[in-house]
C-alpha cells in the first residue's frame, strides 16, 4: 500500500501523521456514526435465511466479517495499492467503507431462496462488474445522471420500509410478532433517534442512532427480550474464517446483485465528489474516480471470500468529513483499525447480535427514510418536466408494484421471479435507464446537452 508521508501532519491535510490526542476522538466519531449501519444489514440477512435464520454462531461470524471487511476496504481506499496519480486499487481519498443497505432487499430475497453462499457468489460477480465500470467510468457515466441514480436510491429506500416495520413489530418469524411490548420499545427507540437528530448537537447528533439503540436495548431488557447466551459461548479473539459460508453461483442472483453493483459504482461518484468538494475544495480527478471504483470492486471480491457482505462508501461519514474539514487519511485509517479490531473480537460481535429486532426496527426506519429522501433530492436536482416525472413515476411504480405482487410472475420461470420479482430495484433501474434513453428530451435539455 502507498505509505503516508512520515512526520507530523495537520488533521486538515490529506497526508502526514497527526498526534493521537487529535486523531483518536475524531476517529471514534467516524466509528460511532457508521458501526450500527455496518452490522445491521448482516443481522437482517442472517434472519432472512430460510429455515428460521442462521444459528447464533454463524450470525456472529457474519457480523464479524462485516466489521473486518469494512475495515480492510476502508484502508484500501485510504492507502491505495499502486500510484495514486496514475492507476491504483483505491482512490486515496478520505472515505469510509461499510456494508451497504442498498443491497439488503436483493440479499433478503436471495437468502430466503438460496442462502448466504449464493449472496457471496453474486457479490464476486458484482465486484467484477464494479471493476469494469471503474475502467469505463468516463464513458458510461452519462447514462446515469442524478435523475436515474436518484430514482434507484429512492426505490431502495421505499423497498426497505416493510423490513423496518416488520422489525418494529418484533420480526416476522418471532412468536410475539406485533405485540405491544415490541411496538413500545420500537417507538421509544425511534423517539430518541428523532429527538437527537433534530435537537442534539455535536457527538449526540452524530451518534443519535447508536444512543437510540442503547436506550431501546435497556428498555427491551426489562421486558426480558435480551439473552446473553451467544455472548457467553463466543470466544475472545478469533480471526476471520475463509469460505466459512461457501461460495455458490446462481445466474439470476448474479444478475440482480451485479446490476446493483453497477448502479452503486456510479453512485459512489457522488460520495467521492462530495468528499473532495466539501473537504478539499476541488472536484475529484478522473483517475481518483476510476481507482476508487476499481478498489471497491476488488475489495468486494476479496470480502466475499471472508464472508463479508457487499460494501459501499458511507454518506454519513462523507458528511462528517465535509462538516469538520478533517481529511487526514491517518484519522480515518485509525477508525478503520478500530473497526477491524472489533471484528476480531467474537464477544463484541455476539453482543451486537443480542439487539432485539424491535430495537433495530425503531432505529433503522429513520435511516431508510433518509435513504429514500436522499434519492428524492437527487431526482429533484433536475428540472421536474413531464418527461422526467414520467421516468421516475413509471420506474418506481413498476419496481415497487411488481415486487409487492411478485405472484403476478408465477407463470414465468423461477429465474425471472428471482431477478425481477423479489426486489424492486432491478426493475426500477432498467426502466429508468431505458426511458431516459428512449424518451425525447425537452428543448432546454437538448440545448444544454449540446
Amino acid at each position: 500500500m502507498e505509505k503516508a508521508r512520515i512526520g507530523q501532519g495537520s488533521i486538515f491535510e490529506l497526508d502526514g501523521v497527526p498526534s493521537l490526542k487529535q486523531a483518536v476522538p475524531l476517529a471514534l466519531q467516524h466509528v460511532v456514526a457508521m458501526i450500527v449501519g455496518c452490522v445491521t444489514p448482516a443481522l437482517i440477512v442472517s434472519g432472512a435465511v430460510s429455515g428460521g435464520g442462521l444459528n447464533s454462531a454463524d450470525k456472529v461470524i457474519l457480523v464479524q466479517a462485516a466489521l473486518f471487511v469494512s475495515a480492510i476496504s476502508t484502508l484500501l481506499q485510504l492507502f491505495p495499492i499502486g500510484k495514486r496519480k496514475k492507476f491504483a486499487i483505491g482512490a486515496g481519498l478520505p472515505v469510509i467503507m461499510g456494508v451497504s443497505f442498498a443491497y439488503v432487499p436483493s440479499m433478503q430475497a436471495i437468502a430466503e431462496g438460496f442462502g448466504v453462499a449464493t449472496i457471496l457468489g453474486a457479490q464476486i460477480v458484482g465486484g467484477v462488474v464494479a471493476i469494469v465500470v471503474g475502467v469505463l467510468v468516463k464513458k458510461i457515466r452519462r447514462f446515469f445522471p442524478p435523475l436515474i441514480t436518484g430514482t434507484v436510491v429512492f426505490t431502495i429506500g421505499l423497498s426497505l420500509y416493510p423490513t423496518a416495520i416488520n422489525y418494529m413489530a418484533g420480526g416476522a418469524n418471532s412468536e410475539n410478532y406485533g405485540s405491544w411490548q415490541n411496538w413500545l420499545v420500537a417507538i421509544i427507540t425511534l423517539i430518541v433517534v428523532t429527538v437527537l437528530n433534530h435537537f442534539g448537537k455535536g457527538i449526540f447528533k452524530l451518534s443519535s442512532i447508536l444512543i437510540g439503540i442503547i436506550v431501546g436495548y435497556i428498555v427491551s431488557a426489562f421486558f426480558g427480550m435480551v439473552s446473553f447466551a451467544s455472548v457467553a459461548e463466543a470466544g475472545i479473539v478469533q480471526m476471520p474464517k475463509l469460505m466459512h459460508f461457501g461460495i455458490n453461483f446462481e445466474i439470476s442472483s448474479c444478475v440482480a446483485i451485479g446490476l446493483l453493483f453497477g448502479i452503486n459504482s456510479i453512485q459512489a461518484i457522488g460520495d467521492f465528489s462530495a468528499t473532495t468538494i466539501g473537504g478539499m475544495d476541488r472536484e475529484p480527478h478522473d483517475n481518483e474516480l476510476q481507482n476508487g471504483i476499481v478498489g471497491y470492486g476488488v475489495m468486494n471480491i476479496i470480502g466475499a471470500v471472508f464472508g463479508g457482505l457487499p460494501t459501499a462508501t458511507y454518506s454519513q461519514n462523507v458528511g462528517i468529513v465535509t462538516t469538520t474539514k478533517v481529511i487526514n487519511r491517518c484519522v480515518l485509517g485509525l477508525a478503520a483499525v478500530i473497526l477491524g479490531v472489533a471484528g476480531l473480537i467474537p464477544k463484541f460481535s455476539a453482543l451486537l447480535t443480542t439487539i432485539p429486532q424491535c430495537v433495530l426496527g425503531g432505529a433503522t426506519v429513520s435511516v431508510f427514510a433518509s435513504i429514500a429522501m436522499t434519492g428524492m433530492k437527487l431526482v429533484t436536482s433536475e428540472k421536474m418536466t413531464y418527461r422526467n416525472t414520467s421516468i421516475v413515476g413509471l420506474a418506481a411504480a413498476l419496481g415497487m408494484g411488481i415486487a409487492q405482487a411478485s405472484a403476478a410472475l408465477s407463470s414465468f420461470p423461477a429465474w425471472v421471479t428471482t431477478i425481477f420479482g423479489k426486489s424492486p430495484v432491478v426493475i426500477a433501474t432498467l426502466v429508468a435507464v431505458l426511458l431516459n434513453i428512449i424518451l425525447p428530451k425537452d428543448k432546454e435539455e437538448q440545448q444544454a446537452a449540446n
